[in-house]
């Protein structure tokens, strides 16, 4: 069995101790804030370093705060080999959430990339092809933020709410 969540945070937090922003291991899910500016050499460790191994991107999301003018980007890491896990997220600006692409770390950050800047809006530097995925091209606004409006018909469609 792989690293416990302490393991695995002490494992960052040693290697990276300037980039921890705050460690929430003792949460029902442990997670770690970083710098967005160390993102992609934090993903690099966390893939390349023998005890952690974590070779999976299962997932990128975020959440909108607007009350604190904040976009967080949360990423699912797993280790297929190790079999442990490890939640990463940053803390944006809402009117500018910009954070480098890991692509070049996880080659599925393609994809959850462009569905985080579709419906949340940001912008994923370097990322070799940002463009909607869920949404129409001509689509305007991000619908999982807190004050996307529905626009009330597209293309002279009109929208139905439930």
């Amino acid at each position: 069995m792989g690293l416990d969540s302490a393991q695995i945070h002490a494992a960052v937090q040693a290697k990276f101790p300037q980039a921890i922003v705050e460690d929430q291991v003792a949460a029902v899910d442990p997670f770690l804030v970083i710098r967005p500016e160390e993102l992609e050499s934090v993903a690099f460790f966390c893939r390349d370093d023998e005890s952690l191994q974590l070779d999976m991107l299962s997932c990128i999301t975020g959440v909108d705060y607007p009350e604190r003018q904040a976009i967080e980007v949360i990423y699912s890491l797993d280790s297929t080999t190790q079999h442990h896990r490890l939640t990463i997220k940053v803390q944006l600006p809402r009117d500018n959430p910009t954070v480098s692409t890991v692509e070049s770390v996880w080659r599925t950050a393609d994809w959850h990339e462009r569905e985080t800047y579709d419906l949340l809006g940001v912008d994923f530097a370097g990322h070799h092809n940002l463009i909607r995925i869920l949404c129409a091209e001509d689509w305007e606004g991000h619908p999982l933020r807190k004050d996307y409006v529905m626009p009330e018909s597209y293309h002279g469609i009109k929208n139905v709410v439930y």
